[in-house]
């Protein structure tokens, strides 16, 4: 038979994600910043001195939304794109009238609205429940192994952490979570459905230093 000549890209899109040769989705990321400040710009020229409530209506449903499709598949690592992306936000809660003059901390207290990294991570834990409580097709989900040695710590789906010493795997979603979830107590976790456990989860994390501190280290937790 003829032989077909693939031709050699350097990213791909694939069902809204664009997938870069170094998985590291920075192209991906950078097309959404981009995204994310155009819309930004069109709300400021059209509406001045943007309310609270206005503000948030508007940036959740047109700027955030944009910024947090399927980020539990392309969740920076790298110092830079995470700073990248939440300079979005910063610069965003800069128009409401009540926040000029205040710290980007301050701004988002004000607002209550948590970080970026925050929502990701949020997101990141939503999956997990859903995977573990079989919300999706069993043949198509990334592979998550429950550890059932009684002797460690965590709850009472605690994940097994497989270790790597590879970026590209370290920061995959399959190895990523497993500290973090295995830090949850029962009374999060064991949870009846999605959105009790969202509600579980938010209140388990309800503190500021979570909520509004781009800095707090996630990874630190136990595994």
């Amino acid at each position: 038979g003829s032989k077909i000549t693939l031709d050699w890209v350097d990213s791909i899109k694939d069902l809204g994600v664009l997938v870069d040769d170094s998985s590291s989705f920075s192209d991906h990321i950078y097309e959404k910043i981009k995204l994310a400040n155009m819309i930004l710009g069109i709300i400021n020229r059209n509406l001045r001195e943007l309310g609270k409530e206005a503000f948030l209506l508007l940036y959740k449903s047109l700027v955030r939304s944009k910024l947090e499709y399927a980020n539990s598949v392309w969740n920076p690592y790298k110092i830079s794109l995470i700073s990248d992306i939440e300079g979005v936000q910063r610069r965003a809660t800069k128009m409401v009238k009540e926040c000029k003059t205040l710290s980007y901390v301050e701004r988002l207290k004000c607002l209550k609205l948590p970080t970026l990294k925050f929502r990701r991570v949020r997101g990141d834990m939503i999956e997990v429940f859903k995977i573990l409580n079989s919300y999706y097709d069993s043949e198509i989900v990334p592979p998550l192994i429950r550890n059932f040695n009684s002797k460690t710590r965590g709850n009472s789906f605690k994940l097994l952490h497989a270790s790597s010493n590879l970026d590209i795997k370290k920061y995959s979603f399959c190895v990523r979570v497993v500290g973090i979830w295995n830090s949850l107590p029962d009374s999060v976790v064991i949870a009846s459905s999605v959105n009790s456990f969202k509600n579980k989860l938010d209140k388990f994390w309800s503190s500021e230093e979570l909520l509004y501190n781009c800095d707090y280290d996630f990874s630190g937790k136990i595994s």
